[in-house]
């Protein structure tokens, strides 16, 4: 249970900050709350706290992302993460008209109804405090499997060390041989259309399960050999510039980007094409 005192000149409705551990966590003053009055409310432990005790590495990560007094917070209403303008005073700076030197945006991504084919969404640019993100990340039955604290300390990591724990996070994401796996039948001169069938029509459960491959026609049991094969065979095709996804980089011609002209060159299944190599590469 943690105690604060709600500051002068804030009122009823509005935002004001406390730190906690060394994060900044934004509380909204109480309809029936007026200044100097002791408001008390939860706010886990483990979300500031570790027994290594953090405190100083907490308030390091929130120097880091200040700027132009602008820093990262978290909302103790439901623990996601929120941009907020101090002033010079430490407070919230509630002012609402536009300044060109200290007013921002951010940019908020809404996911639209999903259907059999194609996920969509809309960016915009939102005000700071309408473009929150989850300060956890959770799992498909709802167990948290990333916690503040996790991401807290993987933001103190070298890039080296970054790039290890998110391969060791994401092998959490993956389901043992014994729980489930996926069976996938696949002829070989129609590889490309057959697989993209059989890897859209999987929910996000089975993208966790171990994927197993046979290719019609021919003997042979997947032991690991024909899903690698199913992978390099795929990911060649798909990455093949003359089927018009992708473009040779005009810098580097060792690199590929996305076609500007891909819908013209594969119609309506260009996006289509996209959110299946997006499976596929974060498969791999």
């Amino acid at each position: 249970m943690f105690e604060v005192i709600v500051p002068k000149g804030v009122q009823p409705g509005q935002p004001f900050a406390l730190l906690a551990g060394g994060v900044h966590v934004l509380v909204t003053c109480p309809s029936n709350a007026t200044p100097g009055q002791k408001l008390r409310f939860h706010l886990p432990i483990a979300l500031v706290n570790r027994a290594e005790g953090p405190k100083s590495k907490l308030a390091e990560i929130k120097l880091s992302y200040d700027k132009d007094g602008w820093t990262r917070t978290i909302r103790a209403t439901d623990m996601k993460f929120q941009w907020t303008r101090f002033d010079h005073q430490g407070g919230v700076d509630t002012r609402t008209r536009f300044d060109t030197e200290r007013s921002a945006y951010v940019r908020k991504l809404d996911f639209l109804d999903d259907n059999d084919r194609m996920r969509s969404g809309r960016v915009s640019l939102v005000n700071p405090d309408r473009g929150v993100v989850d300060s956890n990340i959770k799992g498909i039955n709802g167990e948290e499997l990333v916690s503040y604290s996790d991401i807290a300390s993987a933001q103190m990591k070298s890039y080296e060390d970054k790039i290890q724990w998110f391969q060791e996070t994401c092998a959490r994401l993956c389901l043992d041989w014994n729980v489930g796996h996926m069976g996938m039948r696949v002829r070989r001169e129609f590889l490309l259309s057959d697989s993209m069938a059989a890897v859209m029509s999987l929910s996000a459960k089975d993208l966790r399960n171990v994927w197993r491959f046979e290719f019609i026609g021919e003997a042979g049991i997947d032991a690991g050999g024909l899903a690698r094969e199913w992978f390099e065979l795929v990911t060649e095709e798909c990455f093949d510039p003359a089927i018009g996804l992708w473009q040779p980089c005009a810098t580097n011609q060792m690199c590929l980007q996305i076609n500007p002209a891909s819908k013209i060159c594969c119609q309506d299944d260009h996006l289509y094409y996209f959110r299946f190599i997006g499976r596929v590469m974060g498969k791999a």
